[in-house]
C-alpha cells in the first residue's frame, strides 16, 4: 500500500486490507511526503505484525518507486498494490491465488472498483471466459493498479516498470507475451472511495476535488465532480469493450490516440479514454 495525504481514508482502507490477510500474507507499506495527518494516522500500523516493511519517502515519488521497490525485493509468489483510497472485498486474495493456482497462465487479475450501475452485460459478456476450476474473467489486457494479484515470476521474465511506463502499459505487455489478464467474475469489488459515488467518499463538491484530485483526474484535465464522475463511467465502459488485440495499443494507433487526449486537454476539456 502507498499513502499519501490519505488520512481521511486510511482508517478505512488499511484495517480492512490486513483484515483480509491469510497466516502466510504480509503487507508492504510505503508513504510518500510529509502530511503528519496521514503519518499520524499511519503510526499505529508500523509495528502490526502483519506488516513486514515500512519506507516513508521524504518526498513525494508517486508510484513508479514504491511498486518496484515491493517487486524487486520480495521474494513472495504473488505480490500486489493496494490504494491508500480502496476498500478490498473479504477474501479477495483466497480467490484470486486459487485462480492463479489452477491457471498458470493467468498474468493480472483485478478487482472490479466500479458500482454495479457502471455492468453493461450486452458489453461484457463477450469478454467473459471460464478457465480451470470454473474461474471466470472478463478478460482485458490491463486492469487498475489497486486490488490486483500478480504472479511475481513475471517481473523476473520481463523485468519493472519502465522509467515512462505506466501500470496500464505493464499489463499490455504481459499479455503480448502471452499473458492472460482480466479482471474476476462475478466482479470481486473493490469500494474506490475517491469515486464520488462511494458511500465513503470525500470528495462531494468540486472544491473538495481541487484539494484532493486523484491522480487519473489531474492527468485527463478533470476541473469538476461531474466530470469526474463521468471519466469514471466512461473507464468503465472502455475496460468492458477494449479490444483483446495487443496490436491495437501500440505503433500510429498510441500515437493518435496519444495526440488526442493532449488536443482535449489542451482547449480545456476532459480527455477521453
Amino acid at each position: 500500500m502507498i499513502t499519501y495525504k490519505s488520512a481521511g481514508y486510511l482508517h478505512l482502507s488499511l484495517p480492512r486490507l490486513l483484515e483480509t490477510l491469510g497466516e502466510h500474507d504480509r503487507v508492504w507499506l510505503w508513504h510518500n511526503g510529509d502530511d503528519e495527518a496521514t503519518i499520524e494516522a499511519l503510526r499505529p500500523f508500523t509495528t502490526d505484525s502483519r506488516v513486514h516493511r515500512y519506507h516513508h519517502s521524504r518526498e513525494n515519488v508517486k508510484l513508479r518507486e514504491p511498486t518496484t521497490w515491493l517487486w524487486r525485493e520480495s521474494t513472495a509468489r504473488f505480490v500486489s498494490k493496494v490504494d491508500d483510497d480502496c476498500r478490498v472485498a473479504p477474501g479477495w486474495l483466497d480467490t484470486f491465488a486459487d485462480a492463479h493456482g489452477t491457471n498458470p497462465e493467468f498474468g493480472v487479475i483485478g478487482s472490479w472498483r466500479h458500482p454495479e450501475e457502471d455492468f453493461r452485460p450486452e458489453l461484457a459478456r463477450k469478454k467473459i471466459q471460464t478457465f480451470n476450476g470454473g474461474h471466470q474473467l472478463m478478460r482485458n489486457l490491463w486492469v487498475q493498479g489497486s486490488g490486483y494479484l500478480m504472479s511475481r515470476a513475471l517481473t523476473d521474465r520481463h523485468g519493472y516498470l519502465e522509467p515512462e511506463e505506466s501500470f496500464t502499459g505493464y499489463c499490455i505487455r504481459l499479455a503480448r507475451a502471452g499473458a492472460v489478464n482480466g479482471f474476476y467474475f462475478p466482479f470481486v469489488p473493490e469500494d474506490h472511495m475517491d469515486d464520488p459515488r462511494s458511500k465513503h467518499t470525500l470528495i462531494h463538491t468540486d472544491t473538495d476535488l481541487r484539494e484532493r484530485m486523484p491522480l487519473s483526474a489531474q492527468a485527463n484535465g478533470v476541473r469538476t465532480v461531474a466530470e469526474w464522475t463521468a471519466q469514471l463511467v466512461q473507464s468503465a465502459a472502455v475496460l468492458q469493450s477494449a479490444s483483446l488485440d495487443p496490436r491495437a495499443y501500440g505503433g500510429w494507433r498510441k500515437k493518435l490516440k496519444s495526440a488526442q487526449r493532449r488536443l482535449r486537454t489542451m482547449n480545456g476539456r476532459p480527455a477521453q479514454w
